[in-house]
């Protein structure tokens, strides 16, 4: 299978991966401005969008898949569960990527004993439970996850909404896979392999993904290019398009 793909601009190629239960779309409030200085390879993830499920909820097989969509040489752009995709190819074909940019991302979302900036276990188990019983009751209390405690939520929340229209509901296969993946992946022993230069980019009010989080990434990545912008939740290239973009340019070398 092949997952839907599409490019558009000019310059050095940067692969953009969205997060769970969204599609290429959601991208749109900052994809113009990426696509006057490099050429946007837009990814939908395996359920997600224009995409088919993959065979299993296998962080090896979403990678190998959004590898095969990709160009040969690129910087990769990553959202949350799309970050962790996008590191997990950094780690597995070195020589594909040359750097990354993580956005509200977390080499582990789920909390454990040593980990303790994430989310709750049965947090993640509860949706996994309501996301069988409601898809669509799910998705829409994630997506007001997304905005909670961020400077224009609601409005935010709005733009969210009407971005995801633009194409293809996620699965419900998509779905279910996306969300184990998050309850089982834990990418921080890799950190230390990490052979690209990775800028990762919080949001100070970002319920998800705690800003807390940098300083445990910290022991893990202490030359790694670490910032957050305030009054953003877990979506800051919504929230916050322009801050997020100029971060962006900055650290993938346009500007």
């Amino acid at each position: 299978m092949s997952l839907y793909r599409h490019t558009r601009g000019y310059g050095p190629d940067l692969v953009l991966l969205h997060g769970w239960g969204m599609n290429a779309a959601v991208w749109e409030p900052i994809a113009q401005g990426l696509s006057e200085r490099f050429r946007l390879t837009l990814i939908e993830l395996p359920g997600h969008g224009g995409s088919a499920p993959a065979d299993a909820a296998d962080l090896s097989e979403w990678v190998a898949l959004c590898l095969a969509a990709a160009p040969a040489s690129a910087h990769w752009l990553g959202w949350s569960l799309g970050g962790q995709v996008a590191l997990g190819a950094a780690l597995a074909a070195p020589q594909r990527v040359t750097g990354l940019s993580l956005v509200a991302t977390t080499p582990r979302f789920v909390q454990a004993p040593d980990w303790s900036c994430a989310m709750p276990v049965e947090t993640f188990e509860q949706f996994a439970a309501a996301l069988h019983d409601d898809p669509d009751a799910t998705l829409a209390r994630f997506l007001a996850l997304q905005v909670k405690g961020a400077e224009h939520g609601r409005e935010t929340l709005k733009l969210l909404r009407a971005e995801l229209q633009q194409r293809p509901s996620a699965s419900e296969a998509g779905l279910a896979q996306g969300l184990d993946l998050l309850l089982r992946n834990d990418l921080r022993a890799g950190l230390e392999r990490l052979a690209c230069p990775s800028h990762w980019l919080f949001g100070s009010r970002d319920t998800l993904v705690p800003a807390a989080l940098q300083r445990q990434l910290r022991a893990y990545l202490p030359d790694a290019d670490i910032e957050q912008i305030t009054g953003a939740g877990h979506a800051p290239f919504l929230s916050h398009p322009y801050a997020s973009l100029d971060a962006l340019m900055r650290t993938t070398g346009a500007i």
